[in-house]
Order: structure tokens, then sequence, then C-alpha cells
């Protein structure tokens, strides 16, 4: 298992492709036999100044909504803000670790700032969760995994390419890393027709599983989005050990 470094508080550091890099929990210090991986992109870039509040307020609801499932002591979730302005475009809040363990008071504020990674964002989430589900996999715990991207603009800023998104989610979906694989690209606060288009486009090229518009960045929006986001999760969890992907997540918010 790749090792950079033990942190006290159990978590463990990872190596992706480049200087893509992401943490997770110590296998050894994990209770269940089975997990999902959860991961939440969120876009930190200079367009979502005007709705941060609300954004970081939709992410403390959703976490804090995940953490009542019945399940939830079989998740472990991952969370980053994704802006230019960062190397490699991602800033992880906190690698995978039980729900139990996170506190959502602790999120920083978002910072608006840069342009928009959306390769990066993707690469790191979706390749996060296979290396990880991985070695999960390889000590004999069953794993699947679901993550959501959600920025308000198209790519424009990554060091990621395409290809490599490609090459992640084509392994997720094979069924070469995880069981199974969602992955859903939300859109919020795309009042232009274009970046619709481009978001679309970018969920088909890149293999996601599904692009939802979610509306504008309205508090009444943002919190359909927050309990989007937690029954996606809680129908991924029990969909766990069926050898498929969850049926029950809807196709709009």
């Amino acid at each position: 298992m790749p090792r950079l470094m033990n942190s006290d508080d159990g978590m463990q550091q990872h190596k992706l492709a480049g200087n893509f890099a992401f943490s997770g929990k110590r296998l050894d210090a994990l209770g269940a036999t089975e997990y999902t991986l959860a991961t939440i992109a969120v876009d930190e870039t200079g367009s979502t100044q005007r709705f941060k509040d609300e954004l970081r307020k939709m992410l403390e609801t959703a976490v804090n909504a995940c953490k009542k499932s019945p399940r939830s002591d079989n998740l472990l979730l991952r969370v980053i803000y994704f802006s230019d302005k960062y190397p490699n475009g991602v800033k992880e809040v906190h690698g995978f670790k039980p729900l139990a363990e996170i506190d959502v008071s602790a999120y920083p504020d978002l910072d608006p700032g840069g342009w928009t990674p959306l390769c990066d964002a993707t690469y790191s989430a979706v390749g996060a969760m296979n290396k990880y589900g991985e070695e999960l996999a390889e000590q004999d715990f069953n794993v699947n995994g679901i993550g959501f991207v959600i920025t308000d603009g198209g790519e424009n800023a990554s060091v990621a390419t395409m290809q490599m998104v490609r090459k992640e989610l084509d392994a997720s979906v094979t069924g070469e890393k995880l069981e199974s694989m969602v992955t859903v690209l939300v859109g919020i606060n795309t009042t232009v027709d274009s970046v619709k288009r481009a978001l679309a486009e970018f969920q088909t090229e890149a293999g996601m599983t599904q692009y939802i518009d979610a509306g504008e960045a309205t508090p009444g929006k943002l919190a359909k989005l927050a309990k989007f986001i937690d029954q996606s999760v809680s129908s991924q969890s029990q969909a766990l050990g069926t050898g498929g992907p969850s049926q029950n997540i809807a196709a709009v918010i």
C-alpha cells in the first residue's frame, strides 16, 4: 500500500498520478466489513462568490444528513474544494473517514477565486475512490462508491486531462476497482445555456453516470441538493453487495 505519512488521527496519505494525492483512514483502524466511499467536490472558483455561504451550508446539511443514515457506520466520506488557485486544482478538506469522526463546523469557509479545473476535481474524486477502494477490496472489504462534483462552470483550468478522467471512470464502471460506482455532475446556478451544454457534454465525454441541473443557487434549491446527496449516498450504500449500482438515484432534483 502506498504510504507517504501517517497522522495522529489515523489518516494515511496515498498518491495518484502526477502530484495528485489523497488521504484515507488506515485500513486497520476500520471496524466494518463493507463500505461505500462517498466524495463531494465543491466549486470554489470566483464565480461562486455571491452564494458561497449558501454553498457551504448545503455541504454541512448534506454531511449531517448522511450521519443520520441507518448505513452511516458503513460510509467513508471525502470532501474537496476545487479551484486553479490550489496545486493540481484541489484542496482536500478531509480524506475518507467515518462520518462519526467528521466535524462539519470545522469545515473552512469557501474563499472563491480563480478558474474552474473540472478535470482536476473529477480525476481527484474518482481516482481516489478507485485507489482506496482497490486497497479495501484487496483486504477483503466489500466496497462501492459514489461521487458528486458540484460546479457553476465548465472546464477551463485543469492540470489533469480528459484522458486521465476517462481512464479512471472507465476503470470504475467496468468493475475493475469497485463493485459499482455512481458519479453525478451537478450544475448549480448555470443560467447560461452554453454552460449547461458544456457540462452535459463533459458528463457524456467523461463517462459520468449523470448530469443534473440543480437550478439557481437559492437556499431552497441548495436545500434540495443537500437532500438529493443524502438520499443518493444512502441508496448506493444499500445497493452494496448486490453487484450493481443503486437504481433509486433520482434523475432530477
